[in-house]
């Protein structure tokens, strides 16, 4: 059959039955020479239109479900027992013609690293523009269809975009181009492995609203991945929870997070800050130990080392699915004591009873970067102001390209600040350049990196990675070397066996939990932590969130706390600031920047981030798109997106100042602030 013939028998297969289906599922790795399982038993259905969320924590076998269904498993693996039908056809045992079909026009997936799923060497625009001309478009056509799909997923000036090559694109922008590529396609079925992972919120929000709409008009069925609970909460009908390589747990997803039956699940949950939770209260919840090794075999649940209520008879043999409810199974004897299950991680925190927030230990004043691209002045910043105290999180807050990255890099010395700009440390003057700074200065200023791929030596060791510093900046040799490295290693949540591996063999968030053990290698004073968390599932971030507050309580580090995470801000920040094009918001303690009124600008932010509470307020859309800072508006920059614009004209013709708005809350905006109070009371 030819391959035309082998996609018009399964859409007609597809239509009466599932689009996709999974039973048995058995995937094994040969390692070494020895056959290794990542995946054990795995069924489940998704209908057409239907959307199904797949949840669990780093290494546990999520991705290597996504790849198994195309065919893409890496060198070395196997689907070694079980089915896959996709639209009613048998993935595995297509030739290599009907399979490039069935990828080509029946199933997009988009990967959680958008690095690897771009091509270097090939400009944006024309890797987008690929995929209609497949589809049988002319070269002009696509290129026009692939500007507006840019447009469509909210990247800033898709003309420009289009003439960039990869490696010039922020993480969310190339995270955005691959999910327009795998739009393009209006595939029937979507994959989606970490999807809005590098997205602030309101893009996030937008993609979501996208995959939505998509899903919707031409009845997509979706596999949604991701360690964001909230997210597959908000997009998916039902959930499958993995473990280990098994699923431990499946029903309707809000059932799921609402009334969990399985001592995982509930574990993940309370990994979560939910319903404002901050680090004054105490610690977050982890799950204790780590998940088995692949390939590791256990007699009982698979659950059971790092289950809090385990019996013997969970030890003793493997519990079945037992159903606890329509539609609802859970791989536990003790599904019905979840409810009640003890804290794993103590609940008690002594932080200090008082902050020295006065006592600024970093001092930025018209701190502004100016970029040359193209002949044009990019000012990525605009005369910032910020101080960072003695012990305090500052969380920097906005959209990609609003200027986070830049203002990091430029306290580090990554990159000189243009002229006038003034940027202290303990009252001194801080070198522009890194390289000409002394070693304490070093010492005193590290970093956590996004995409810790392009932070970490790939020809360098774990071991070698996290020693480096501690014998360069610690200064410490021998036995004290070694038993501060197993210390940190323990922090991270990592083990021995990790030690000798190399970064290409662990998973984005063991390459992240190497890179935090790096940065606090040194004992820093102050942690610029740039999305420190957006790789790591919610167990992971929990521990890391939990190690931050302990290293901050106990030895009063400064944290410069960068993410899109707005829950997560919330919880360790006692200080927020809102960047936008460059210039700062809003500005304040962390309680009052949430509670509002807000800028507008903040309030947009806040409305479009998603709640596992179920909480629902009402979205606040902004207007058009990004403007370039090439070219920013005049007056208000945000003038152009606000919903709250005045119509006076004030906005268009003046840029605000930042004033006090309430105690050490700070606001740029021409709205009086008992206005703001009043348009905000009547939209949430």
């Amino acid at each position: 059959m030819t391959a035309a013939g082998t996609t018009a028998a399964a859409d007609a297969a597809g239509e009466t039955g599932p689009t996709l289906a999974v039973e048995h599922l058995e995937v094994t790795y040969r390692v070494r020479g020895r056959d290794r399982r990542a995946l054990r038993d795995v069924s489940f259905q998704i209908g057409r239109g239907e959307s199904y969320g797949l949840v669990g924590e780093s290494g546990s076998g999520k991705s290597t479900v996504a790849l198994a269904l195309t065919r893409y498993l890496p060198p070395g693996g196997r689907v070694s027992a079980g089915t896959i039908t996709i639209n009613g056809a048998d993935p595995l045992a297509m030739g290599p013609a009907a399979l490039r079909n069935l990828r080509a026009a029946a199933v997009s997936m988009v990967y959680q690293e958008p690095g690897q799923a771009l091509n270097p060497s090939i400009k944006v625009g024309r890797q987008v523009a690929e995929v209609y001309e497949i589809a049988g478009m002319s070269r002009a056509a696509a290129l026009e269809r692939a500007e507006a799909m840019l447009r469509t997923v909210q990247i800033a000036d898709p003309g420009r975009v289009m003439g960039r090559y990869p490696h010039q694109l922020s993480g969310g922008m190339a995270q955005r181009a691959v999910i327009a590529m795998a739009l393009a396609a209006e595939p029937s079925l979507l994959i989606l492995d970490e999807p809005t992972t590098a997205l602030d919120a309101t893009v996030e929000a937008e993609v979501l609203d996208l995959v939505a709409a998509l899903r919707e008009q031409y009845a997509t069925s979706v596999l949604f991945i991701s360690h964001n609970l909230a997210v597959i909460a908000k997009m998916c009908d039902r959930v499958g929870v993995l473990y280990a390589g098994e699923i431990v747990e499946e029903g309707a997803a809000r059932e799921v997070f609402d009334a969990p039956r399985h001592p995982y699940t509930v574990g993940l949950l309370r990994c979560i800050p939910r319903g404002g939770q901050r680090k004054d209260h105490g610690r977050l919840d982890t799950i204790p130990g780590f998940l088995p090794p692949p390939g590791h075999e256990l007699t009982g649940c698979i659950f059971a080392p790092r289950c809090p209520i385990a019996e013997d008879r969970c030890r003793a043999a493997a519990p079945p699915a037992f159903a606890t409810g329509p539609g609802r199974a859970s791989r536990c004897y003790l599904h019905d004591r979840t409810p009640d299950l003890p804290r794993n991680t103590p609940a008690d925190l002594d932080l200090p009873p008082e902050r020295d927030a006065g006592r600024p230990v970093v001092r930025l004043q018209r701190l502004s970067k100016t970029f040359r691209s193209r002949g044009e002045a990019v000012r990525a910043l605009a005369g910032v102001d910020l101080t960072l105290g003695l012990g305090e999180t500052l969380g920097l807050v906005g959209e990609s390209g609003s200027g986070k990255t830049t203002l990091a890099r430029a306290l580090l010395g990554l990159i000189p600040p243009d002229e006038g700009s003034v940027i202290d440390l303990d009252g001194q003057p801080l070198p522009p350049d890194a390289r000409r700074r002394p070693r304490e200065q070093l010492k005193a200023l590290q970093i956590v990196f996004q995409n810790p791929d392009s932070a970490l030596n790939r020809r360098q060791t774990v071991r070698r990675l996290i020693s480096r510093p501690l014998t360069r900046l610690a200064g410490l040799s021998g036995a004290r070397l070694r038993e501060r490295l197993a210390d940190l290693v323990r922090s991270v949540r990592m083990e021995d066996r990790h030690l000798p591996l190399r970064p290409g063999q662990l998973s984005g968030g063991l390459k992240q939990r190497v890179a935090i053990a790096r940065a606090f290698a040194g004992g820093p004073r102050i942690v610029v932590c740039d999305e420190p968390t957006s790789a790591l599932d919610v167990s992971v971030q929990a521990a890391i969130l939990n190690l931050l507050v302990d290293l901050q309580a106990k030895e009063k580090v400064t944290y410069l706390f960068i993410s899109h995470d707005l829950a997560l801000v919330r919880y360790l920040s006692d200080r927020i600031a809102v960047l936008y094009l460059g210039r700062v918001m809003e500005l304040g303690p962390a309680e009052a920047v949430f509670a509002g009124p807000h800028h507008p600008y903040t309030e947009a932010l806040l409305s479009a981030a998603v709640s596992l509470d179920g909480q629902r307020q009402s979205r606040i859309r902004l207007h058009g798109e990004i403007p370039s800072a090439a070219d920013p508006p005049p007056g208000c920059v945000f003038h152009t997106r606000c919903p709250r614009k005045l119509p006076t004209g004030e906005c268009e013709s003046a840029e605000p100042p930042l004033l006090e708005v309430g105690p050490g809350h700070l606001m740029s905006c021409h709205i009086p602030i008992d206005r703001l109070a009043v348009l905000q009371g009547g939209s949430t």
